[in-house]
């Protein structure tokens, strides 16, 4: 190896009237920055982009920004760990399915011997060593290492090598070096059987695309005639045994993926809002300066583009100021993106469980929170065109505008009922931790009562500042549910009220409003009140409420759970319900 000289860049500018410095921010990002005739300007020369954090996607992964998700691992490897991946906590990075051989000697000859695989269009990895080796001397110089996992030649640079781990490797669309990868001949094996099937389906692919190519421009001519009017065609999802095609009556305009990715900055990690179950949702302004909320689903979840058809039939129907609006949607370049109306103060658990934020909701907002809540469920189960089960009502579901007005949002899970329909049944069990109630968790029996079980956890948490996936008491042997029982019925119910709210001023009507959380919590789903009495009760038009009686999931042990819209517990499963050591989250 040869120490690397450093080198100039020498640039000569057309005149004496013009000079330009490029500068490189802490960021990453190059700048060109100009004066020309007693003018100043600058523009980018680099944009950012979600993969520019370093080392994004761990050890040996890879991150491309125009994928969702961002990250894979490299070819022949796997995450490291499964779980943290999923939930798109990349930073642990990927490791090899199988060890390289490296020339493994056997009975004094060689058994077998790694190979390359070559990987287009990438960003070279850190930690790079160089030498002076031609293109082949390259090649066989990695190979003969056994530290060495991957090798590039680039005529500018030389023949680059890596012996540690590949940390902030990405993908380019185009540009970028060649990387050679290093793998045991059972990987390389695999990718080889993989590019003969792909050769032996060319043929056949070929002729059966030449067939149905005018019917494919049938389609196309259907699908913009669709667009011109501004209507789509969707599949139902699979919510009931006939899949029938669903046509959207009200009109639900579409975006152009070109018009979101700028809106968002080529979908930057600094718009990031949140990230639900099925992808992440950015923050974005369209050129006429609106703001708006943009949830793009992971292309890996065919369970999230259910929940995305899902969710434009169900909420394409609605109309309510304590429901999100849905301005829109994109099914374009195999995205599938839904566009909301923007909501400044996001969720409702960010502000309630912020030590400092959480100051801003006295009791009057928080009530006024509870009320808007009540209210939007009152319009789904009982006053819209359609009566509509949530099914995953939580506090990071309940979005909040300016004024700290409440918007139900989420309706990926949400099931239409018919009008006489009182009860439902499902196998797939769906929802979050903590809000399901016990008829859902071991019978997969939903209902309007359902709602109103997860409504009831809300109450609790609003009123008290705590999570429901916590545990409390002196042993930490109680759930929210059992801890407020207890305080219940030892008449000390201001040990759960919030500090911040806790005041002579608001006692009574907090404790109404615990006192109606636990008729909401009830363990059988008749005794609990439809959402109709809840509003009365809140209102007081309701004066006498009846006691509540016990409510399920009271201490902490083995819990019945469902599957949930973010998956990130342990769990294994049992007669088609899964049975969870509750940790809290």
């Amino acid at each position: 190896m040869k120490k690397m000289e450093p080198f100039n860049l020498t640039y000569n500018f057309p005149n004496q009237s013009y000079f330009g410095i490029l500068t490189l921010n802490p960021q990453g990002q190059l700048a060109w920055v100009w004066w020309n005739h007693e003018k100043l300007g600058s523009r980018g020369v680099s944009e950012s982009t979600s993969c520019d954090p370093y080392g994004y996607c761990g050890a040996f992964g890879s991150c491309n920004w125009k994928s969702s998700p961002l990250c894979s691992c490299l070819s022949g490897y796997e995450p490291k760990n499964v779980q943290e991946w999923n939930r798109k906590n990349w930073t642990s990075g990927c490791v090899r399915k199988e060890p390289i051989q490296c020339g493994r000697l056997k009975n004094g000859s060689v058994v077998s011997k790694d190979g390359f695989l070559k990987l287009e269009n990438m960003k070279v990895p850190d930690f790079v060593e160089r030498s002076e080796s031609l293109e082949d001397e390259c090649r066989a110089q990695c190979l003969g290492n056994c530290f060495c996992v991957a090798y590039a030649y680039d005529r500018g640079i030389g023949c680059m090598f890596w012996s540690r781990d590949l940390i902030d490797t990405q993908k380019f669309s185009s540009g970028g070096v060649d990387l050679y990868i290093r793998l045991p001949p059972s990987e390389l094996e695999k990718h080889s059987l993989f590019k003969r099937k792909h050769k032996t389906l060319i043929v056949p692919v070929g002729v059966t695309i030449g067939m149905i190519t005018l019917v494919g421009c049938a389609y196309l001519l259907w699908k913009w005639t669709a667009k011109s009017i501004g209507k789509i065609y969707l599949k139902r999802p699979k919510m009931k045994e006939d899949q029938e095609q669903v046509k959207l009556n009200d009109e639900v305009p579409l975006f152009n993926f070109d018009e979101l990715a700028k809106a968002t900055n080529n979908f930057n990690t600094t718009h990031v809002l949140g990230q639900g179950g099925f992808g992440l949702v950015y923050k974005g302004q369209l050129k006429g300066g609106q703001e708006i909320a943009v949830k793009r689903l992971s292309k890996t979840s065919g369970q999230g583009l259910e929940e995305c058809m899902n969710e434009v039939l169900v909420i394409s129907k609605l109309q309510h100021r304590n429901l999100v609006r849905l301005l829109g949607c994109c099914i374009q370049h195999e995205e599938n993106m839904l566009i909301y109306e923007y909501m400044p103060n996001k969720s409702l658990d960010v502000i309630l469980f912020d030590p400092v934020r959480k100051r801003d909701l006295d009791w009057p907002k928080r009530f006024n929170i509870i009320e808007g809540i009540s209210r939007g469920l009152l319009y789904l189960h009982r006053d819209s065109r359609l009566k509509i089960i949530h099914r995953d009502l939580k506090l990071s579901n309940i979005l909040l505008d300016g004024e700290l007005n409440p918007k139900i949002s989420d309706f990926g899970l949400a099931r239409i009922f018919g009008g006489n329909d009182i009860q439902a049944n499902t196998k797939r069990i769906v929802g979050t931790f903590g809000y399901i109630p016990p008829e859902y968790a071991f019978r997969g029996l939903f209902s309007e009562k359902s709602d109103v079980f997860s409504f009831g956890v809300l109450l609790l948490e609003i009123i008290s500042g705590r999570k429901i996936s916590s545990y409390y008491d002196n042993d930490h042997s109680l759930s929210l549910l059992g801890f407020a029982w207890k305080l219940w019925n030892e008449k000390n119910i201001s040990s759960l009220i919030d500090p911040e709210i806790c005041n002579p001023n608001n006692v009574n009507d907090i404790v109404r409003c615990m006192h109606i959380g636990l008729l909401c919590l009830q363990e059988l789903a008749k005794e609990r009140p439809t959402v109709a009495i809840v509003v009365s009760m809140l209102n007081s038009e309701i004066v006498n409420l009846p006691p509540p009686s016990h409510p399920p999931f009271i201490e902490k042990q083995i819990i019945w759970c469902a599957e949930s819209s973010q998956q990130n517990l342990r769990t294994s499963s049992i007669n088609n319900v899964t049975v969870t050591d509750m940790q809290g989250r």
